[in-house]
């Protein structure tokens, strides 16, 4: 099955992208890149290659090593056009986040919007983590004006994560952890229809998830949708979304005979 991850030209996560990459292609499926102009190779945020600050808070190993496999696959350098992608073409979309400066490309562009609310009223499996919900949370349906996601449950990056990663790191990187004035959490969940619909997940700062561990890692699934709050969530929402999209290639009759 082929998958759709767009991302801004530079500055997404590392992990976000990478693990959900790996997992992906390593069970069969296709993973097509999409960039605003299509027309360069995209480029992960260089600190969370070599250390944020002090060599520390970057991304893990494995997933560093999935990065560089990526960036060297023929869909990864020949990324299309947001305004060419076609949602019906896909049977899933990703959405993965990142915090520096250039994700407002991806974060805020009305055009990938465009094509996310096309794509989401085709009811197919999408996955979004960390800053990738705030796609959905701008993203609005045609006939109600309101969010994609505001009936469903969510979670995203946390406001004391986002708000922790600045203040350890503002005396040297300024605003880097602080996309925008307005934490993340905020406004995914202005975006709901009720705030109750939010879910926080245990109380995580540093510990991570792994391929084999999972019992640091927490995702919300409500039907065909999944969240992740942060790239220590990123293996385990890897593995819901792969087996999402699985499910969904199964006929409902036989699903419905196995449940």
């Amino acid at each position: 099955m082929r998958v759709l991850m767009p991302l801004p030209d530079r500055d997404f996560d590392v992990t976000e992208a990478a693990v959900p990459w790996r997992t992906l292609t390593d069970a069969g499926h296709v993973v097509t890149f999409a960039t605003e102009r299509g027309d360069s190779t995209p480029a992960g945020d260089p600190r969370l290659l070599s250390g944020v600050l002090f060599g520390r808070l970057g991304a893990g190993s494995q997933p560093r090593t999935f990065y560089r496999q990526m960036t060297e696959a023929a869909e990864f350098r020949a990324p299309i056009a947001w305004a060419d992608i076609t949602p019906a073409d896909f049977q899933g979309l990703l959405l993965p986040g990142g915090h520096a400066p250039g994700m407002r490309q991806y974060l805020g562009s009305q055009e990938l919007q465009r094509k996310v609310a096309e794509f989401w009223a085709l009811a197919r499996p999408v996955g979004a983590i960390c800053h990738g919900v705030l796609v959905l949370a701008r993203t609005r349906e045609g006939a109600s004006g309101k969010s994609v996601i505001a009936g469903r449950r969510t979670t995203c990056l946390l406001k004391y994560q986002e708000r922790t990663a600045y203040l350890l790191t503002a005396w040297r990187l300024g605003r880097y952890y602080r996309t925008y004035p307005a934490y993340v959490e905020d406004e995914v969940t202005a975006s709901l229809d009720d705030p109750g619909q939010f879910e926080h997940g245990p109380r995580v700062y540093s510990k991570r998830g792994t391929a084999v561990n999972d019992a640091p890692a927490f995702v919300v699934q409500d039907g065909n949708y999944v969240s992740a709050r942060w790239p220590g969530d990123a293996y385990l929402f890897a593995k819901r979304f792969l087996a999402m999209l699985e499910r969904s290639a199964v006929p409902s009759s036989i699903r419905e005979a196995n449940a």
